[in-house]
């Protein structure tokens, strides 16, 4: 893969639209910090949580106790979905992302509750759906038992982008 390359234009946006989603605004932070930071060709976002259109959060609790694995592969889809949002915003356009390099995902889970990579699997399976080849990442999984907001998950990237001139 050619490492300045972008994707074709107009992918993303066709591929959301082909799974029945389309690309949100880049959320603001909660609190005092940035949602993402830009190093050279690389972008880190924060933690990205799984907002509903109302601005409130679509997925609280603990997966595994008030939220099934199924809700907690929603939430990290979700989350995954407003961090490609920021990935983009700090490209400028969603056609100036080259690749997905590695997702953190942060678990809000019951105790005992083992299927963690299933749950984050939602942030994976968008990105591959989406960015196909260019979404290829390695993934970190933790858990924590309690999660700020109770949200169920935070979803962190790290991108490559084209360089800005």
């Amino acid at each position: 893969m050619n490492h300045l390359s972008a994707i074709s234009p107009g992918t993303v946006e066709r591929e959301l639209a082909a799974l029945g989603l389309t690309l949100p605004e880049a959320p603001p932070a909660v609190a005092d910090y940035e949602p993402f930071s830009i190093v050279g060709t690389m972008v880190y976002t924060s933690g990205q949580l799984p907002w509903a259109p109302d601005g409130r959060l679509a997925y609280r609790g603990k997966i595994g106790q008030e939220l099934t694995l199924e809700q907690g592969y929603a939430a990290c889809q979700l989350s995954a979905l407003f961090g490609l949002a920021q990935v983009a915003k700090a490209a400028g356009s969603p056609d100036r992302i080259v690749r997905l390099v590695r997702v953190e995902g942060v678990l809000n889970v019951a105790p005992g509750f083992i299927e963690t990579p299933r749950v984050l699997d939602g942030a994976s399976h968008l990105f591959n759906r989406v960015l196909g080849d260019r979404g290829r990442h390695s993934r970190v999984i933790a858990t924590n038992p309690e999660l700020p907001l109770d949200c169920a998950c935070l979803v962190y990237l790290w991108a490559e982008i084209l360089p800005c001139h």
